[in-house]
C-alpha cells in the first residue's frame, strides 16, 4: 500500500510540474569584444657575475609538525 501511494504521489508531482510549462523565451544580447594577445619577452643573460641569495623561511610550527608526524613499525605496509 505504501509503495502504491508513493508511486501515485511521484506521478502526481511530475504531472503537476509539467502542467506549469508556461515557457518564456528570454533573448540575451550578445556582446563581442576584441582581445589582443601579448606574448611576454624574457631576457636572460648567461654567465653573469651576479650572485643571488635564496632565503628559506621555516614555518614557526615546523618543529611541532615534524615531531607529531612520526612513523612506527605498525604504519608500514605489509605484504601478504
Amino acid at each position: 500500500m505504501k509503495t502504491i501511494l508513493t508511486i501515485l504521489f511521484v506521478l502526481f508531482i511530475g504531472l503537476f510540474a509539467q502542467a506549469q510549462g508556461a515557457k518564456v523565451e528570454v533573448k540575451v544580447a550578445a556582446q563581442t569584444e576584441n582581445v589582443v594577445l601579448v606574448t611576454p619577452t624574457v631576457e636572460t643573460t648567461l654567465n653573469s657575475n651576479e650572485t643571488k641569495i635564496a632565503r628559506l623561511y621555516m614555518d614557526r610550527n615546523y618543529k611541532v609538525k615534524k615531531a607529531l608526524s612520526f612513523y612506527t613499525k605498525a604504519n608500514k605496509t605489509k605484504l601478504a
